[in-house]
This record gives C-alpha cells, structure tokens and sequence, in this order.
C-alpha cells in the first residue's frame, strides 16, 4: 500500500485502524503499551529514569512486528508520527472501554472502500 496522505487527524483516523485490522495485532499493541507503562512506572517509582526508556522500546518492539507478521504493513508510524501516537492512546482506550468490535468495523469499512 502507498503512503498515504491526509489533511486532518479525523481524516487519518479510519486509516489507522485499517492499519490495524486484525484484532490480533491490535491486541498486541495493547500488551507492549501497557507492559511499557508499566515497566516506565516502575523504575521511575524506584528514581530509574533510564526505565522511562521502557515505553518506546518495549511498546514499539511488540507492535512493529506485528505489523510486518500479522498485518503484512508499514507501521502508520513511519509515515504520521504524531497522530499515530495519538491513534495508539485513541485505540487503546477503545480497547480498554470494550469496544474492539467498533474498532474492526471502522477498519473493514475503511478497508472495503480504499481497496
């Protein structure tokens, strides 16, 4: 798929989920987020900050492979930094609410219309 391009976050969105159609792979975004949060907090409780480190690289680590083995995509990262990060916060918090479902319909729907 080419890169994409795109006037606004809203307008990103949708795309960013179709990025991440299978719940598989955003299952595993959850997890490496989460363990990254994690791991961050505990060593800054601890006045590690070096653990601060944790969030990127473990986050990212579990997430971009899947991408690659899961999806068969270019992470939206590499394209749209700053508004997949913000789609991460976005979708987690979706997850975190119960609603992966409506998250694999705005995928499929994004991904019926932009073969």
């Amino acid at each position: 798929m080419s890169q994409q391009t795109f006037e606004s976050y809203e307008e990103f969105w949708p795309y960013y989920v179709a990025m991440h159609s299978r719940a598989a792979t955003r299952w595993v975004h959850l997890t490496g987020t989460l363990t990254g949060l994690a791991i961050t907090a505990y060593g800054l409780s601890r006045g590690r900050k070096r653990y601060a480190l944790a969030l990127p690289l473990v986050g990212y680590g579990a997430a971009w492979p899947a991408h690659f083995l899961i999806e068969k995509n270019n992470p939206a990262t590499f394209g749209h930094p700053a508004w997949s990060l913000r789609g991460d916060v976005q979708m987690i918090r979706m997850m975190l609410a119960g609603r992966d479902g409506e998250l694999a319909e705005i995928a499929a729907e994004w991904l019926a219309g932009n073969p």
